[in-house]
């Protein structure tokens, strides 16, 4: 355990030790890159059609589009997988700079409203504007994104006493029942149930290679600019006095963050859809792993919370072949249980 000390110009905050264990993060990326890297071609041999592992390999490396197993591989499963790896990447990284930020455990682009507003903005967007290209859909999922968001922060300070944890946590349950009651209903009016079920159950079985090359720059973007302000968001973790105190520019920073955060929600839930957790689980578990460094906490979270969602997205298929599972409820089996372990664990400390 490392804890550096600062010396600081007089009249300046003296930098609090920071836990951090660096020795772990490395660790963690190179054994996590290894594991998706198997988990990724373990996803892709197996499904409706066992391919092996071979087979796979030789189709990336030499790929002949004559060959059906080699266009399965190709045209299916591989967009799929790196999809859901994607967003895994997306939800924890989210969960992460909203944890640290807001210093609220409990902070998660699920349970606050987030992919319920993204998937509000797609059902609205599915009924009267049928057919937009995947761009349009990103635009569209972030400026969701931001209006859960809105909302839930709206109502959550009017609530007195401040926004506690629990009460951000009930005004995103609140807000997310309101958007999904909404989306529900532009379904039913307009007819298009069918074509929102998708983003309700949670899959990344649609994913396609046009899809992809939109995700990957503003995907690679958003995650460099949060490991750009990772040190800053530490700081912010420490609380807004200690980080005005060490001179951070907190407005600037949490602005920064928050269009980071709808940006990957936005993304995620117009491949996956309202997935919720990983966002939850992976921040945590990093933090216990690595310590309290966001510097190390950001690109950690995004391993792991690929590795989960390509995990997930495979025991998916093989629970109950040759049907599909939905990610969602998998990932949601230890979401929910974690959630309520967080939850009790926060109260009595209150």
């Amino acid at each position: 355990m490392i804890n550096p000390s600062h010396q600081e110009r007089p009249g300046k905050i003296q930098t609090p030790p920071i836990s951090s264990r660096p020795w772990a993060g490395a660790f963690i990326i190179m054994a996590g890159i290894v594991a998706l890297l198997l988990g990724i071609g373990l996803s892709v041999s197996y499904g409706a059609a066992d391919i092996p592992l071979a087979t796979v390999w030789n189709s990336v490396l030499h790929f002949n589009a004559e060959l059906t197993q080699h266009q399965i591989i190709h045209d299916i499963r591989m967009p799929r997988v790196l999809g859901g790896a994607l967003v895994g990447a997306c939800f924890a990284v989210a969960g992460a700079i909203m944890q640290g930020m807001t210093r609220n455990p409990l902070a998660d682009s699920g349970l606050l409203g987030l992919n319920a507003g993204a998937a509000f903005a797609l059902a609205i967007c599915f009924a009267l504007y049928p057919g937009l290209s995947y761009t349009y859909l990103i635009v569209i999922s972030f400026l969701g994104a931001g209006l859960g968001a809105g909302l839930v922060y709206g109502f959550g300070s009017f609530s007195k006493g401040g926004l506690t944890p629990a009460r951000l946590v009930l005004a995103g349950a609140a807000v997310s029942a309101l958007l999904a009651a909404l989306s529900e209903g532009v379904a039913l009016y307009y007819q298009i149930g069918q074509d929102l079920a998708f983003w309700y159950a949670g899959g990344v079985a649609g994913t396609k290679w046009q899809e992809l090359k939109v995700l990957f720059p503003l995907v690679g973007a958003a995650i460099l600019v949060a490991i750009v302000i990772s040190r800053s968001i530490t700081l912010l973790s420490l609380g807004d006095d200690v980080a005005r105190g060490l001179g951070l520019r907190t407005g600037w920073i949490k602005t920064i963050g928050m269009l980071v955060v709808l940006l990957l929600a936005g993304v995620a839930v117009s491949v996956v859809g309202a997935v919720g957790f990983v966002g939850l689980i992976i921040p945590h578990l990093t933090r216990y792993l690595v310590g309290v460094d966001y510097r190390w906490i950001i690109p950690c979270s995004a391993i792991l919370g690929s590795l989960l969602v390509v995990l997930a997205d495979l025991a998916a298929r093989l629970v109950n072949p040759p049907f599909e599972t939905p990610i969602g409820a998998l990932i949601a089996l230890v979401g929910v249980p974690f959630f309520l372990f967080l939850a009790l664990k926060e109260r009595r400390e209150l």
